[in-house]
């Protein structure tokens, strides 16, 4: 498929910086209008960023690092964070203005949760969350184990409104509130809902299917309905237009890293340890983006090897978050 024909963009090289350093795992980001940069932290905390370089760390807990890891996260108007835990402790858990450490959500429809692995919060102010697998996470990862599901929490409490997902990551709704979405990381897929008033899902369809190597991870939208998708391992960045069609805009991997990658997938001994290597020239293994900026045309990239994060510009400005303007 041309791009060119499509959508006249694409990256290099020369257009990504790395301006903000001194993170730690910074797998999910979050922009608000002031200029902060939000990054999740394995210090058990989310570290900001401000516009002047200065960096706060928002919560941590440095007796518990195993307990508490977190991954997305979630910016409220009072000033807390409900962020996904990795950590052995599993489930959503709120950090309070003052830095307070409690749990939020442990449990949903009678499951104990165990890692959550994203949340999100929509224009409606609603939480959105991702559990990528019931299995422990020291399990190898599969193509056909789809036991991920979909949880909302709402005013009618917390709830799984879908499930069946071959390892369930990052998640949005559509700037006009109609359609859900979601990243099905190793069915290598990106897979829509239809939307009601209600939250409820209905019309399940693949939106974008990938092929070899493409392991959808992170994804935003844009202003113009554009869903920008993030590969993890290949560093692969996608715009999947409103009409689905998909164009790749950047990757870089190591080809024999991948091959070998896929082998132990197909096989069944693709560990996490492996997929969070970094084998690449320019990007540190990215795996969510995050539009910010005065005019929300830098993109940031988050990722789950380095130490900073990635940056470049794009042509068209990134739909903005519920908490723009309150971050």
């Amino acid at each position: 498929m041309d791009s060119a024909n499509i959508w006249p963009y694409c990256l290099s090289a020369t257009d990504f910086s790395f301006d903000i350093k001194n993170l730690h795992r910074p797998e999910c980001i979050l922009c608000g209008s002031s200029g902060a940069v939000y990054a999740s932290d394995l210090r058990s905390g989310v570290l900001k960023t401000g516009p002047d370089g200065s960096q706060t760390l928002i919560g941590g807990n440095a007796d518990a690092p195993e307990r508490f890891k977190p991954n997305g996260f979630v910016l409220n108007r009072d000033g807390s964070i409900i962020f996904a835990n990795l950590g052995s402790d599993g489930g959503l858990w709120k950090i309070d203005a003052d830095g307070t450490l409690s749990p939020f959500l442990t449990e949903v429809d009678g499951i104990t949760l165990p890692t959550v692995n994203f949340v999100w919060m929509d224009d409606l102010e609603r939480i959105w969350f991702c559990v990528s697998s019931m299995r422990p996470r020291n399990i190898a990862f599969s193509t056909s184990q789809a036991d991920g599901f979909v949880g909302l929490i709402d005013a009618k409490g917390a709830r799984i409104v879908a499930d069946g997902f071959i390892w369930t990551n990052e998640c949005r709704i559509d700037p006009q509130g109609r359609n859900f979405y979601v990243n099905e990381t190793f069915g290598k897929r990106t897979t829509g809902f239809d939307l009601d008033a209600n939250g409820n899902l209905t019309n399940r369809r693949v939106v974008a299917e990938y092929g070899a190597g493409t392991f959808p991870d992170g994804l935003a939208f844009d202003e113009d309905g554009g869903l920008w998708v993030i590969s993890v391992v290949t560093n692969r960045i996608f715009r999947v237009s409103p009409e689905g069609d998909v164009v790749m805009l950047f990757e870089d991997f190591e080809p024999d890293h991948v091959a070998e990658v896929e082998r132990r997938l197909s096989a069944g001994e693709l560990y996490s340890d492996f997929v969070y290597e970094r084998h690449s020239s320019v990007l540190l293994n990215t795996s969510s983006i995050a539009f910010g900026g005065p005019d929300r045309k830098t993109a940031y990239l988050g990722c789950i090897w380095g130490d900073s994060i990635a940056t470049f510009r794009s042509p068209v400005a990134g739909h903005p978050p519920v908490h723009w303007t309150w971050a």
